[in-house]
């Protein structure tokens, strides 16, 4: 927690005290009562003015220059801190989030003491009257208001607010307004004034209309869309909205391939994990468990399974539940066997780390393990992660595939491209006799290509363009997405739902022009997924990015040796 200092010839609140006893005390002591009369006299003057300053208005003077180095930590320990709230007149409230807690710790410091105590635990959300003199807690579902000047008792109670408030909705009046409010929320953020050369009142009109004959949320949210629609711009969506609730039960997965065999369905493939990774979790890949691939699904929690039925009927509602299956290596219920396992609700993470690692193995085994490959999923974070775990660990390789099909974008990169771009600068000996030397920069230094495909956008748009830009190398497979003016939710609609004005998109100030939007970046190599390929197991597009990368790499060996190493002369014994 830190406090400015606004003004430049004000000392810090936090200046250093004698910690010594001595005779100085007890005269301060002596003169303490004419001082206190004095204090008190002054004080009441200054409460006058005070009263006299608030009719006319209270005027703050800042010095801005130098404000960075008049901010001071106030003396509290390092903690996850989520707000403050002003409090009673020297004291502040600092909301202290801890992990595993519910709701937040609540302090309130004191700039006298230079203390913060504990005011109140479990609070939910706060709010300071004007005065400063009340505060509006929730702690748990009970609301209280509680003085500020002393920590209140507990955190529920006899004084605890009984709310019981009922709401009469006219959702025909609601809809009207949250059409209205959509309608000048894309007016007023979109980033072309000329809307791109739409008549933004004649698009009102001409869809207003409609209002009328709207009977549900989601109908409204259609309504909405085609509004922005007449943008014909990426990034305009409407989502969310006060929806009636309904009952969910979670279909359990074993993160694995089922096939119908002999009348059963047999365990084709069971998709592994990382044991040290969180998110991934395979309930058929445990220590110790008894199944394989090729072993039968018998029986689900006891109930008999047949290829004749959908296997994940019996699955309804297991996901994160313990959950028996019945197997056996052969198509048959004598000598079956069972395990517990307990179902995740949702392969996505599985099946995709299995995506990259087969094509990493695929790249691997086609080049001769001369290539490398590096998949990008989008560009923000996780994109970094898996760009930063691929490229840095395969710096033997001589060149690399980078995949950036299906990336879901993000921000807009430039860091994965302009290290993708380095050249070697410098080389460290290796200290394992005859080791190979470590190449500086890190990373892969040879040629590189970009796959791409039109489920790629957004950031998925900008980094092939910067890529070719840069000439990291050529683009090889499909057109992309093709959305590159950005969304933002400003704020959301009344009842809960939101909307995205796009609010700035992206140009090339050199060429004069805007980068990808409603075009995409066009290919280099175009390739098809063609359907046979692909239900052979085969992916056209990755095979002609390692044919074409091969063709890319130098002749010879592409090893570094040290130069002779140092010899110092000496002088000859004797001398």
């Amino acid at each position: 927690v830190y406090v400015a200092v606004l003004q430049s010839k004000s000392p810090t609140p936090f200046a250093l005290e004698s910690d010594e006893e001595g005779d100085e005390e007890g005269e301060d002591e002596e003169g303490e009562g004419e001082d206190a009369a004095d204090e008190k006299e002054g004080k009441d003057e200054d409460d006058d003015a005070e009263g006299e300053e608030e009719e006319k208005g209270v005027e703050v003077q800042i010095d801005f220059a130098d404000l960075v180095r008049r901010v001071v930590p106030v003396p509290m320990p390092v903690a996850r801190y989520r707000f403050t709230l002003a409090g009673p007149e020297g004291t502040v409230f600092v909301g202290e989030s801890k992990p595993g807690g519910e709701g937040v710790t609540l302090h309130q410091f004191s700039l006298e003491e230079r203390e913060a105590k504990v005011f109140l635990e479990g609070v939910r959300r706060a709010a300071v009257s004007a005065d400063g003199q009340k505060l509006l807690v929730r702690v748990g579902e009970a609301w209280r208001i509680v003085g500020t000047e002393a920590p209140p008792n507990g955190g529920e109670g006899d004084d605890a607010l009984k709310v019981a408030l009922r709401m009469r909705l006219d959702r025909q009046a609601e809809w009207r307004q949250m059409f209205d409010e959509s309608w000048r929320y894309m007016r007023d953020f979109f980033y072309d004034p000329g809307m791109h050369g739409n008549d933004w009142d004649a698009v009102r009109e001409r869809h207003a209309p409609l209002l009328p004959w709207v009977r549900h949320r989601s109908e409204l949210n259609v309504l909405m869309d085609r509004v922005s629609g007449e943008m014909s711009v990426g990034h305009s969506f409407v989502f969310g909205g006060d929806m009636p609730k309904v009952e969910e039960s979670v279909t359990g997965l074993l993160g694995a391939d089922l096939v119908p065999d002999e009348s059963l369905w047999k365990i084709a493939r069971i998709y592994t994990f990382e044991s040290w990774n969180p998110d991934l979790q395979a309930p058929l890949d445990q220590p110790g468990l008894k199944v394989e691939e090729g072993h039968y699904l018998i029986s689900v929690n006891g109930e008999e399974l047949t290829a004749r039925h959908d296997p994940y009927r019996l699955f309804d509602g297991t996901a994160g539940q313990q959950t028996v299956l019945g197997l056996n290596d052969r198509p048959s219920s004598d000598g079956a066997w069972t395990v517990t396992v307990k179902p995740v609700d949702s392969e996505r993470a599985l099946r995709q780390r299995a995506w990259v690692e087969d094509n990493r193995r695929r790249v691997d085994e086609l080049s001769g393990g001369k290539l490398g490959y590096v998949w990008v999923p989008n560009t923000g974070n996780p994109g970094v992660v898996s760009f930063d775990r691929y490229f840095f660990a395969q710096q033997d390789k001589q060149g690399a595939v980078i995949d950036e099909r299906f990336n879901g974008g993000g921000l807009l990169d430039d860091y994965m491209v302009d290290l993708m771009t380095r050249r070697l600068r410098a080389a460290i000996t290796n200290e394992v006799p005859d080791g190979r030397p470590f190449r500086l920069p890190a990373g892969i230094l040879g040629p590189k290509v970009l796959l791409i495909n039109e489920l790629a956008g957004s950031g998925g748009d900008f980094f092939p363009w910067v890529f070719r830009q840069q000439e990291a190398g050529p683009l090889i497979g499909k057109r992309t997405w093709g959305g590159l003016v950005k969304s933002s939710v400003h704020y959301p609609l009344i009842d809960g739902g939101a909307l995205t004005a796009p609010d700035n998109a992206v140009f090339d100030p050199i060429g004069d022009q805007w980068i990808g939007e409603n075009e995409g970046i066009p290919p280099d190599i175009e390739v098809w997924q063609d359907a046979r390929s692909v239900a052979e197991g085969g992916d056209p597009q990755l095979e002609r990015a390692v044919e074409e990368l091969l063709k890319m790499l130098p002749e010879g060996d592409d090893t570094i040796a040290p130069p002779p190493f140092p010899r110092p002369s000496r002088r000859p014994s004797g001398e």
